[in-house]
């Protein structure tokens, strides 16, 4: 196995309004992410990197007979998951969450039915060894599904430079915190060499013109809000001015107001059982 790089940080913070961003953008993307799970038949299900609790609040409602045990690095986003999924009293019981390295899980082999990660790999330095800790913890015949992130097939109409510059500025950030913001693609690869078997990959795409008005607005004000939530580290780190982010701003203003705009983005969810 290659060496990796190890991550030292998470790009968007871990503020109260990173927090609130993170389940608007669970739900504004639910119907793509969650799209036939297969995890009707699971009852013991891991998730990975659960942070906020806002993918597991999907998954909890979408299957009534699932019992999720989240993992995460996090306290504070692991305290917000607890407050936020208690409060809605439906999930009693159904729910627990535990601070943990998904490199060297604390659990035994054989113990859950099904894994789910969700923008997790991209903010990790060593996606073998978590999938591989995920395969140990998982019976055999469990279904694992994996969706990440492929940022270079972001694209938007009018031409953005400055958006572009940012975008690219962003992306060399992640990786130099030990992430990979084009993980999605080398997902068949990661989990074949981890042992999974029977691998299926789906390239899921968001293309939004004019046939998709309403949707297409909805997204950009969403992905304005995703580029600007590392925007405090990637000044700070005098990867991108202040007159790009200004510019930025001013692109995707004029993008969000353009008759004939385009936004094109596509990321990759995996499944795969163990064998």
């Amino acid at each position: 196995m290659p060496a990796q790089k190890a991550a030292t940080g998470y790009l968007h913070g871990f503020t109260a309004e990173e927090q609130d961003r993170l389940r608007r953008q669970a739900r504004f993307l639910s119907y793509k992410v969650h799209d036939q799970l297969p995890f009707r038949r699971c009852r013991q299900l891991i998730e990975v990197g659960s942070g906020v609790g806002a993918q597991t609040e999907i998954l909890l409602r979408h299957f009534p007979e699932l019992h999720v045990t989240g993992i995460d690095a996090s306290e504070a986003n692991l305290a917000a998951a607890r407050d936020h999924l208690t409060s809605l009293g439906w999930t009693k019981d159904r729910f627990d969450l535990q601070r943990m390295d998904a490199t060297r899980l604390d659990f035994g082999a054989d113990r859950f039915d099904g894994a789910f990660l969700c923008w997790i790999l991209e903010h990790v330095g060593n996606p073998m060894q978590v999938l591989s800790e995920t395969r140990r913890v998982l019976r055999p015949g469990s279904p694992i599904v994996v969706t990440e992130v492929q940022n270079a097939t972001f694209f938007i109409d009018p031409y953005s430079p400055h958006t572009l510059a940012y975008w690219r500025a962003y992306n060399d950030l992640q990786m130099e915190m030990g992430g990979d913001p084009f993980v999605g693609a080398k997902l068949g690869n990661l989990l074949l060499s981890t042992g999974y078997q029977d691998i299926t990959t789906k390239v899921r795409t968001f293309h939004l013109d004019n046939r998709h008005g309403n949707e297409r607005a909805e997204f950009l004000a969403y992905w304005t809000e995703l580029l600007l939530s590392g925007c405090d580290d990637l000044l700070r780190s005098g990867r991108v001015s202040q007159e790009t982010l200004d510019g930025m701003k001013e692109e995707l203003d004029l993008v969000g107001h353009d008759p004939n705009a385009v936004f094109f983005y596509s990321f990759v969810q995996a499944r795969a059982k163990v064998g």
